[in-house]
Formats: structure tokens, C-alpha cells, sequence
């Protein structure tokens, strides 16, 4: 399957309508987002490791690097579902200068999104948000030095089910009639039976955990994983600080909340000759210091980095609830809104720097 060509020779009225929109606010974040990336070389990440177009049968496809632009263009103007996202671009102008269409060339189908997001993998997506970090480093920003790490409760995409009844439809999954339909037919849609249930603050929760580290400095998302809810926070700090070297100066210090209080991780920060910045837990029958009371106070005044990538998410992303009932499809979501959270955030500082 070969790819599309995408026209480069615009018309004349490409172009009068290009002068136009050159006051646009979003044509010119757009115009900033195009200005500080090297595309060229995300899309040589994605070709490499994109499994489509290798074929010399079939209708030609989209360029990858096209479809990750729409699904950029999804995370930053809160498009709930792909058939919205299809008729916005094709709609909207400033969409199509992102995507570099001409106004006379369709959007991709909505269903062209939903095969492009399901043939990703976890691995190409953190090998292009590394790409997009190092570039940012190259520049003379500072990405991995200082670290927090913290995670949130996301809701399940599913309306919830009690624990019996989830263990009973897990187990019914797992057998040749539990995949199909009550006519015979083989699912399409499936109920989310990877979330499950935990309790914060006395409120009973079911959903997913997302576990992220945020750099300190610039406060771009390093790292991010996937969970269901009922996963405690601690065991994931060494997967968050793994996951947030990106360039080759060592990551100093890593803050934490008191959840990741305990001696794996001090172990593990100490084996690395990581700094360590958690939270001191108080311990059955020993009250904190007032020098551990005023650690953690500084502590949290520097970690705070992650709730506001958290509550970003919450409030402009709609990301208190899970968009897919599948783990693998939320956990690829979530490292797309790395990456769109990153572009902005990279957009702005650079351009004041």
C-alpha cells in the first residue's frame, strides 16, 4: 500500500485565502508549533514504526505523519468523537494549514482515525514524545533535571459494575459465547472490564489510575502510564523517573507526595543517586519533626507541577473520564495529550526565551 500524495502546488485561491487567515489565532499557535519542530524526523519515527503503506495492493493512505497532526488538532480544541473531528477539518481553515491540505482536499474519514490510533503502540508513542523532549533540550531547554511524580483517578469510559458482577463478566469474556453478541454476531463494542474499584478519601471510585512524572523547570510531562485504579502509587516511581530520561544529564531529584513515602523508593533513588524529595510519612506512634513538617511543605510547593498537568487535563481535555474501555487505547490517549500538552507548553516558553 502506497501513501497518499499530498498536494503541494496550491491554487491561487489557496493562497489569497492563506493571507487572509494570517490574523487567526490559531494559525499563528499553529504557525509557532510548526516553527520549533523538526517534523521531518517525528515522521521518520512514525514510517519506521508506523505498520501501513509497505504494501503495493490496496487504496493509498494517508500519510501517518497527517493522521498524528489530526489527532494533535482532537487533543487541543476538545473534539469528543472522530466523526466531529472529520467535519472540523474540513470546516475549519486554520485545521487544513496545520495539515498543510489545500482547501479543495477532504479530511481523512473518521474511520481512517480510529485504524490509525489502534495500529500505534505504547513504544512508538514514547519514542516520538522522546524525540519531541530531545528536540526541545537541543534548543537549550532544561527537560529531566528535577522531577514529580504523582497520579490521578480517571473514570471509567463504562458505567460501573459492582464487584461480583465485574468478576462474572470477566470471566464470561474469557469463553468463546462471552464474544459474541445475543445473535450470534461478534462483539463490536465491549464493556471496559479492565477497570476496577478503590476508595479516595471514603468516595468508592471505578475507573483507571494515570501515573505521571512532570519536569520540574519548564513543568513538560516526562512520563505516563496507565493502571487500573485499584494499583497503589508507590510501586510506579521508578517506572516514571525510567521513563523520563530524555536527554543525558542525570535526573537530580525526584518529589513526591507521602503516598510514595517508604524504603523501595528511597532505595531505588539512592541506587540511582537520585536526590530524595517524597514526603515524610508520619509512622504509628511517632509524629513528624517540625524539620520533616517543613521539608514536606517546601516539597510541595516545588511538586505542584503535576496537579496543574492534572488539572489542565481535567479541565480543557476532558480527561476525568477514560474516552476508550480499553487499557491500551486510553494509555496511547494519554501519551497523545503528553504530546499535545508538550507542544503548547514548549510553544510558549520558547517563543519568550
Amino acid at each position: 500500500m502506497a501513501f497518499k500524495k499530498m498536494e503541494t502546488n496550491f491554487s491561487f485561491a489557496d493562497i489569497s485565502l492563506f493571507s487572509s487567515l494570517e490574523r487567526n489565532r490559531a494559525i499563528k499557535r499553529m504557525k509557532q508549533i510548526n516553527a520549533i519542530v523538526d517534523w521531518s524526523r517525528i515522521e521518520n519515527l512514525l514510517l519506521r514504526n508506523y505498520p501501513v503503506g509497505k504494501s503495493a495492493e490496496g487504496n493509498e493512505a494517508y500519510p501517518p505523519l497527517i493522521l498524528m497532526k489530526c489527532l494533535l488538532l482532537q487533543q487541543w480544541f476538545r473534539i469528543d468523537s472522530d466523526p466531529e473531528l472529520e467535519t472540523q477539518i474540513n470546516d475549519r481553515s486554520s485545521f487544513k494549514t496545520f495539515l498543510g491540505l489545500s482547501f479543495d482536499q477532504p479530511s481523512p474519514d473518521h474511520s481512517t482515525f480510529s485504524r490509525f490510533r489502534s495500529r500505534f503502540s505504547k513504544d512508538t508513542m514514547r519514542m516520538i514524545n522522546h524525540e519531541l523532549l530531545s528536540q526541545f533540550a537541543s534548543r537549550g531547554l532544561t527537560i529531566n533535571e528535577g522531577i514529580a511524580v504523582d497520579a490521578r483517578l480517571v473514570k471509567s469510559a463504562s458505567h460501573p459494575l459492582s464487584q461480583q458482577k465485574l468478576e462474572e463478566e470477566r470471566k464470561k469474556s474469557e469463553t468463546p459465547e462471552g464474544k459474541l453478541d445475543k445473535n450470534g454476531n461478534i462483539l463490536k463494542f465491549s464493556r471496559d472490564l479492565e477497570s476496577d474499584w478503590t476508595i479516595k478519601n471514603d468516595v468508592p471510585h471505578f475507573g483507571l489510575k494515570e501515573h505521571a512524572a512532570v519536569d520540574t523547570h519548564y513543568g513538560f510531562v516526562l512520563a505516563t502510564e496507565m493502571t487500573p485504579a485499584s494499583h497503589h502509587d508507590s510501586p510506579y516511581l521508578p517506572l516514571c523517573v525510567a521513563g523520563s530520561c530524555h536527554t543525558d544529564k542525570p535526573i537530580r531529584k525526584v518529589y513526591a507526595d507521602k503516598g510514595y513515602f517508604g524504603k523501595n523508593n528511597r532505595d531505588f533513588l539512592n541506587l540511582n543517586k537520585i536526590a530524595d524529595g517524597i514526603m515524610t510519612k508520619a509512622t504509628r506512634g511517632t509524629e513528624l519533626t517540625q524539620y520533616e513538617i517543613n521539608r514536606n511543605k517546601a516539597i510541595s510547593k516545588v511538586r505542584y507541577v503535576v496537579e496543574q498537568y492534572f488539572g489542565i487535563s481535567h479541565l480543557h481535555n476532558n480527561a476525568f473520564r477514560a474516552r476508550f474501555t480499553r487499557m491500551i487505547k486510553n494509555a496511547i490517549d494519554a501519551l497523545f495529550r503528553q504530546m499535545a500538552f508538550n507542544l503548547l507548553r514548549g510553544t510558549k516558553i520558547l517563543k519568550t526565551t
